[in-house]
């Protein structure tokens, strides 16, 4: 969750993150941006997978199944591509999100679209979502009971996107995922396995430290600690490692 911070603190960080995150894809001027994830479906599948997470989005839309859906100003279903390769999953939406009703639109959010930049990937190239699809009062822990209500959405649409890999943001998301009570800290680093149901192959799961954890943390061994997560990442789907964070 964010908490408010001193503007000092504000400016530093934002000119640590633009040269900490920024500058690892390394293209010629005057050229656009090439397309690094190669399309994993047909657009009909990607069709057919759209429709199905937009008819979850409308569920979630009328979810009143725990008092998150009364106290709520916007429920943030998630958004991004419908068959991604990658797919990051939060805790829940904050106040940001919670005002628009979109995935990481606040200070987190930012730094999360700089890291995927990073990656030599756009935001709609990936699919965001959270475990909860609505904000806790005061951005307080999701309880059980809510976790208990909310968490079949995310399991659907972890079924129909398919991705190759979850990059599960922050200790909440991480043991919700795995179903285990280990740290943050013991669970990033290495791939973990989700398994998404019966018969279904296990999806390879990173866990890595939330990017709100990360701005008020913002040591050069943390951020040092995510990038190698998603160098990791980047790996294991086959795709380029930017030039400057190669070492």
């Amino acid at each position: 969750m964010e908490q408010e911070v001193n503007l000092n603190k504000v400016v530093r960080q934002h000119l640590e993150m633009e040269a900490e995150f920024a500058g690892f894809a390394v293209r010629p001027e005057g050229r656009p941006a090439e397309q690094k994830q190669p399309p994993k479906s047909s657009e009909a599948e990607a069709a057919d997978a759209a429709k199905e997470l937009e008819a979850i989005a409308g569920e979630v839309r009328q979810c009143r199944q725990c008092e998150l859906g009364s106290s709520r100003t916007n429920p943030v279903p998630g958004e991004g591509h419908p068959r991604a390769r990658i797919m990051f999953v939060g805790e829940a939406p904050g106040a940001d999100e919670d005002a628009v009703g979109r995935p990481f639109v606040g200070r987190a959010g930012q730094l999360l679209d700089k890291i995927i930049a990073a990656c030599g990937l756009r935001r709609e190239d990936v699919f965001i979502g959270n475990v909860l699809k609505c904000r806790p009062p005061g951005n307080r822990d999701p309880r059980p009971e809510e976790i208990v209500c909310c968490i079949p959405y995310l399991q659907r649409q972890i079924e129909i996107i398919s991705p190759e890999v979850i990059v599960a943001l922050g200790a909440h998301a991480a043991k919700t995922l795995l179903n285990t009570n280990k740290p943050i800290g013991q669970l990033r680093g290495e791939f973990q396995e989700y398994y998404p149901g019966l018969g279904r192959p296990p999806i390879k799961l990173m866990a890595t430290y939330h990017t709100a954890y990360l701005l008020r943390s913002y040591t050069p061994e943390n951020r040092r600690r995510v990038w190698e997560d998603m160098k990791k990442v980047l790996g294991a789907l086959g795709l380029p490692i930017p030039e400057r964070g190669k070492s």
